[in-house]
């Protein structure tokens, strides 16, 4: 690959200087992954649960399995993984709508949710789309404190104001689009028992959890969070799988998110893995290696553009509770360049050039470099942002480290120093 000689350095010398971060990483991913084989065994995880079904899908025993080591694995007394979910953004919705009634309030304790969420939520605006507020669901939001964490004092005005109503409290752990930090699994955890404290009717603590699976040893179910939501070509997918979801958390939360993804009635009963359960099982035994690929990557990527000049976040020694990495490139041409150099050296399309466009769910447009063998796989690396100032990219995944460095280095000679 053509790539500078000084990048090459660039990149030994960062190398060297991360190498105790890298080993943390390691040790994440060892303790993962030795919970994770404790759990397949257990389970007596087999070839035969390979099978697929059709149909309905009833007696489909690797479905069934997969549902039940999905929850153990996220440290949650029940869940369920399918392949039936489209997306975060779906998941996210089958989670919601399972929850909220008419008059019943949704309340944002980590600002706005995502861009694709806003529509699902309706964000204060009926449209007849069939959002939330369309079927008389109230949201509110409170925005971050100064310091990136959650505004405790606004919460608890918010829960005063709102009282006897609150039926969600919505965290979202990741960045989206908003250049912020990502919280902890004991940040979450002290909010969620600051809702539980505080809010006297039924509610739920429900978390956005995309980007943030297998970073550290343990998961926000554990210190609880009742409903935890993800997206399967994200981190628990280990790149593997090829499309899917999981929603994980108290028993009640779960049977009601199940009664929304078939219908009430019929619940998790239902659904035909229609061959997928291999890859299901295989992409989650990947998953803690392959974050700690991902995590690896986005240190690099901190380390090499912030030697060149760019503002980076997070920077490159600090402690990383998902696997996103953002580098303001402060220009549209700064943006798209950034893109072009990971889509080069990307497995799948890098001869194509990424150009902005109006991606379905997005107020903006969007520019992605997305070279990846499972379409918008985002444990897979890319790098995309929204043309809006101070056009920022996202970058997140990375399959193997030794690729994705290279991906890397070819964006910085594209960029150069600022």
């Amino acid at each position: 690959m053509k790539i500078s000689e000084n990048t090459r350095l660039l990149a030994l010398r960062a190398e060297k200087e991360l190498a105790d971060i890298f080993y943390e990483i390691d040790e994440v991913a060892r303790f993962r992954t030795e919970r994770l084989l404790d759990i397949y065994k257990e389970n007596r995880v087999s070839e035969g649960l390979f099978a697929a079904s059709t149909g309905y899908g009833y007696g489909d025993r690797g479905r069934d399995t997969i549902d039940k080591i999905a929850a153990e694995v996220m440290g949650a007394p029940a869940g369920f993984m399918r392949p039936s979910i489209l997306c975060g953004t779906h998941a996210i919705a089958i989670g919601l709508f399972a929850l909220l009634r008419p008059g019943d309030v949704m309340l944002s304790i980590t600002g706005s949710p995502y861009d694709t969420l806003h529509s699902v939520v309706g964000m204060d605006r009926a449209d007849g789309s069939g959002s939330l507020v369309d079927f008389g669901v109230e949201y509110a939001q409170v925005p971050l404190g100064a310091d990136g964490g959650i505004d405790f004092e606004g919460v608890a005005a918010a829960f005063e104001r709102y009282k006897g109503r609150i039926k969600v409290v919505f965290l979202q752990r990741s960045k989206g689009y908003v250049d912020r930090k990502t919280l902890s699994v004991k940040e979450i955890g002290e909010a969620a028992a600051f809702a539980h404290s505080h809010l006297e009717n039924e509610h739920y603590v429900v978390l956005d959890n995309c980007y943030g699976e297998f970073c550290e040893k343990s998961e926000p179910c554990s210190v609880g969070v009742d409903l935890m939501i993800g997206s399967l070509i994200k981190n628990p997918g280990g790149g593997l799988a090829d499309i899917g979801g999981y929603l994980v958390g108290s028993e009640r939360a779960v049977e009601l998110a199940g009664y929304r993804l078939s219908c009430p009635g019929v619940g998790l009963e239902v659904g035909a893995s229609l061959g997928q359960n291999r890859n299901l099982l295989r992409g989650l035994f990947y998953a803690p290696h392959t974050t700690a690929q991902a995590l690896k990557t986005a240190h690099l990527c901190a380390y090499i553009f912030g030697e060149l000049g760019y503002t980076v976040n997070p920077s490159p020694f600090e402690k990383r509770y998902d696997i996103i990495q953002t580098v303001h490139l402060e220009s549209p041409e700064g943006l798209v360049e950034f893109c072009r150099g990971i889509q080069s050296a990307s497995p799948v399309d890098a001869f194509v050039s990424p150009e902005p466009w109006e991606m379905p769910g997005y107020d903006d447009n969007v520019v992605m470099a997305a070279g990846a063998f499972v379409g918008g796989s985002s444990i897979e690396l890319s790098a995309d942002g929204p043309m809006r100032a101070p056009y920022i990219a996202f970058m997140q995944g990375g399959l193997t480290y030794e690729s994705s460095r290279l991906a890397v280095m070819a964006a910085a000679d594209r960029c150069g120093k600022r």
